[in-house]
């Protein structure tokens, strides 16, 4: 060491920097629809009750926000898979299934979503707030109350839920940066 510092070398001490992430690849999927419910009403002295099976939920939502105070995309480098609830299944007595819970991802302003596999710009995030639904849950199945007729009383049909988007996306943070030289002047700054 001394030998070195003898001939002039200078040692090069590094400065930690924070890692700057402006690319991720995350897996959405949005929650499926519930099932529709076969039944009928079953009450002492009603021999014919009728059919009483309700509807299934709808799946959960995926929705992409812009907030103003993120910076960097380095959440989902680390968190890469996204799954909205599935909606529940319909019940007897009429009773139709809750709706599954919606997730929201907060991404910073000034990020691009687009398609992983096909390579399609999606949409941008370039207002502060900005709310927009990128993968539509699943509309729930039909009950057996929702077949019934005056020719067809008693229904024994039902629809299962339908299944909710499911995507591939890659997500692109656009930042604008402003650098100014300061500087003796006929310093070169021009070059």
């Amino acid at each position: 060491e001394a030998l070195r510092l003898a001939r002039g070398f200078s040692f090069i001490t590094t400065v930690p920097t924070m890692k700057f992430v402006d690319e991720a690849y995350i897996d959405i999927s949005a929650g499926d629809g519930g099932a529709g419910c076969v039944s009928f009403r079953h009450e002492k002295y009603k021999e014919f009750g009728g059919p009483n099976g309700g509807d299934g939920g709808r799946g959960g939502h995926v929705f992409a926000v812009a907030d103003p105070n993120l910076n960097t995309l380095v959440d989902f480098r680390y968190a890469r898979r996204h799954d909205a609830k599935r909606g529940q299944h319909g019940m007897g007595s009429d009773m139709f299934g809750a709706a599954g819970d919606d997730i929201v991802l907060r991404m910073p302003v000034g990020t691009i979503v687009s398609d992983a596999e096909t390579g399609e710009r999606l949409f941008e995030l370039l207002v502060p707030d900005e709310r927009v639904l990128v993968a539509k849950g699943g509309d729930g199945g039909f009950g057996n109350l929702h077949f019934k007729s005056s020719t067809n009383r008693a229904p024994r049909q039902k629809t299962p839920g339908w299944p909710g988007e499911a995507k591939k996306l890659k997500l692109e943070l656009r930042v604008l940066a402003d650098v100014g030289l300061l500087g003796l002047p006929n310093a070169g700054k021009s070059t």
